[in-house]
């Protein structure tokens, strides 16, 4: 398939529509989880203090070119129709200010022009996990740490960050070491002091610290627009795809302290603080604020009980016990400087307690006070380089109140691209069946039907905030998925014992099951987390990031480099029917897969000249199948070796389409 051959998407309501005007489901995955992390020795797993991070190299990521061919044909086979594809703001503009890394642009729109070539939609996704590398996650290059004032190098001694390549023993052979670096353990770092820090100024620093200053411009414009600087020099890379349809401004963005009262800490979710309660220390800004500056303090220390089905206080932790100091030498703390909090008799004192909660009299509503500005500035920016293109924006991570989580006014061709896991299965590394919980709610479900409307409830909440946006947006889910480590990686043991068939994916297999079975009754565009090229079958690599392992695809398991499904993993759980285009609107979408039914329904619209396309994959039909399409023509009848069925209608009317295996 040639460039020339993939229509352009826009949207209409909550739909995706193409230049022929059907209707289109977007089901992708994300590529990958290796691109957060430099090539090609950038992974958690591999020791670093960051020292090189001007001159790191993401050329490479999510895999060399000359492999991009075979991965693209392995994605299509899957059928996938669109790519999430990962990039960040470190791998455009590692060298400093305004210097952009042209030869990772050029591989990057290289990339792009591979995936449209195999049929492929991208989406071009800016990525962050807790704001960088030098915080525990992805993101951001170094040098904005120091522009603020802090010192990276030592956010981990003084407790500011929790980072893997500082925490864990690379001596030491254990795979996991959860007494020095938990499983999941990265997201702690949400709640900790620089990314509370930086996102403040980063989306505040107009607002909360006025007169912080760097290079003639407020903190804040100088940080977005650094960011926005790079987003626009890799647009204009690929503006000329026709299949790129958009960006996806920025992953999880957070409302770092805005909001949140100066020294009260969360303990609890209530309805006054709907935020999720994260396991660790419970910093509050002040505490965040006088450690920064060398104290230590005693913080609440949040764990996770089963038996209480939530996150609960045990006891209090010491962070910062040596007392470092992570501003630089004869730099201020900006939020000290804007009347937060002064030092007296060699102590920290609260001067107002509201201080990221009101100002000038005004309540602070972040979604709509600075995460709209935000991504209404994104839109122009992009927009100037290609009008088309729609914006894919993501509420506030930890809002916990998704109906105030979103902007309501946004840029026409708004996409709500939030994210929705089962955070339980994420967290325990556990398919809990057939009694499962839901951890974040404090609810008990009894089977895997309650198990499945669970998590479509949370699917629906996502999809529930597209309704406030400019009258009704198109969803789509940017995440979801399952880990593949489940229960210390007993699937890898059994593959590396011999056991190459599926019994050793059967909870995953279910797992993601009931997360497409909600998909489709929700109709939800959707994209996988995640497909990640250098994946391998350990505890201590996974991704390549964290430790983190929801890779569909591994090295490790692939054995045959002919056969585009080796190195597959729980491929019954993800390869499935699904409507790709469809001539009308989509009403209905269902799949069986212990009785290998599939059906659909759908409003026809014989004005369109294009047909319905149904992707039919022969793993879940392997002996072919029997097709009921009353009043609708076949235009290429699928046989056993085929993976796709076209129908068009004359009649405008509702059709019902049954494939049974």
């Amino acid at each position: 398939m040639n460039l020339e051959t993939l229509p352009r998407l826009t949207v209409r309501g909550d739909r995706f529509v193409d230049t022929h005007g059907r209707h289109v489901m977007l089901r992708g995955v994300n590529l990958g989880g290796d691109c957060k992390v430099p090539f090609p020795h950038g992974g958690t797993h591999v020791p670093t203090d960051f020292a090189d991070h001007r001159t790191v190299s993401f050329i490479g990521r999510p895999f060399p070119l000359a492999e991009a061919d075979t991965h693209f044909r392995r994605l299509r086979h899957w059928g996938f129709n669109s790519l999430r594809l990962l990039t960040t703001w470190e791998a455009v503009e590692h060298a400093g200010p305004g210097l952009y890394d042209e030869a990772y642009l050029d591989y990057y729109a290289q990339i792009c022009e591979r995936a449209g070539a195999h049929g492929l939609y991208v989406l071009v996704d800016f990525h962050q996990d807790v704001f960088s590398r030098m915080t525990g996650g992805d993101g951001a290059p170094a040098w904005v740490f120091e522009t603020v004032g802090l010192d990276f190098t030592r956010f981990p001694a003084a407790d500011a960050a929790h980072v893997m390549q500082a925490a864990y023993d690379y001596a030491d052979p254990r795979p996991r070491q959860p007494e020095r670096y938990a499983q999941m353990s990265w997201a702690n770092n949400y709640n900790m002091p620089v990314n509370g820090v930086m996102w403040t100024l980063f989306f505040g620093g107009a607002r909360f610290t006025p007169d912080f200053q760097v290079d003639g411009r407020n903190v804040q414009d100088y940080l977005q627009g650094h960011f926005f600087g790079a987003q626009r020099a890799l647009a204009e890379r690929v503006a000329h795809l026709p299949h790129v349809i958009g960006f996806d401004i920025l992953n999880e963005p957070s409302s770092g302290w805005i909001g949140r009262p100066l020294s009260r800490p969360h303990l609890k979710k209530t309805a006054e603080e709907p935020r999720p309660v994260l396991p660790g220390p419970a910093w509050t800004p002040f505490d965040a604020l006088a450690a920064l500056r060398g104290m230590p303090r005693d913080v609440p220390n949040m764990e996770i009980s089963l038996r209480r089905l939530g996150i609960v206080q045990n006891g209090t932790r010491r962070v910062n016990p040596n007392g470092i100091r992570v501003w630089l030498p004869e730099r201020e703390d900006p939020f000290e400087v804007a009347g937060a909090y002064r030092w007296e008799a060699g102590q920290p004192v609260p001067l107002c307690e509201d201080f990221f909660q009101r100002q000038g009299g005004q309540a602070v509503d972040f979604a709509n006070d600075h995460l709209a500005p935000f991504f209404n500035r994104a839109a122009t920016n992009l927009r100037s380089v290609r009008p088309d293109w729609l914006v894919f924006a993501e509420p506030d991570l930890l809002a916990g109140d998704p109906q105030h989580s979103f902007p309501s006014e946004l840029p026409a061709g708004t996409v709500n691209a939030g994210h929705c896991y089962e955070v339980t299965t994420l967290v325990l590394k556990r398919v809990l069946e057939p009694v499962g919980v839901n951890l974040m709610h404090g609810r008990v479900l009894f089977g895997p039907g309650q198990i499945e409307a669970d998590y479509r409830r949370e699917l629906a909440q996502v999809q529930g905030c597209s309704q406030r946006v400019n009258g009704g947006c198109p969803t789509l889910i940017g995440e979801f998925g399952i880990p593949f480590d489940l229960r210390e990686g007993r699937a890898y043991r059994a593959f590396a014992a011999g056991d190459h068939g599926p019994r050793p994916w059967r909870a995953h297999e279910r797992a993601l099951g009931r997360m497409y079975n909600a998909l489709d009754q929700l109709l939800l565009s959707a994209m996988l987390w995640n497909y990640t090229a250098s994946n391998r079958n350990h505890l201590a690599v996974g991704d390549g990031w964290n430790q983190e392992d929801l890779s569909i695809f591994s090295e490790d398991q692939r054995l045959d480099r002919e056969d585009l499904d080796s190195g597959g993993r729980a491929l019954a759980g993800f390869v499935r029917p699904y409507a790709r285009f469809i001539q009308g609107t989509l009403r209905w979408m269902h799949f069986d897969q212990r009785k290998r039914r599939f059906e659909l329904g759908f409003e026809a619209d014989p004005s369109l000249p294009a047909p319905t396309e149904i992707f039919i994959p022969r793993r879940q039909f392997p002996n072919g199948y029997r097709l009921d399409a009353p009043g609708l023509v076949v235009m290429d009848q699928a046989v056993a070796d085929a993976q796709s069925l076209r129908l068009l209608a004359h009649e405008k009317k509702l059709f019902t389409v049954r494939v049974q295996g």
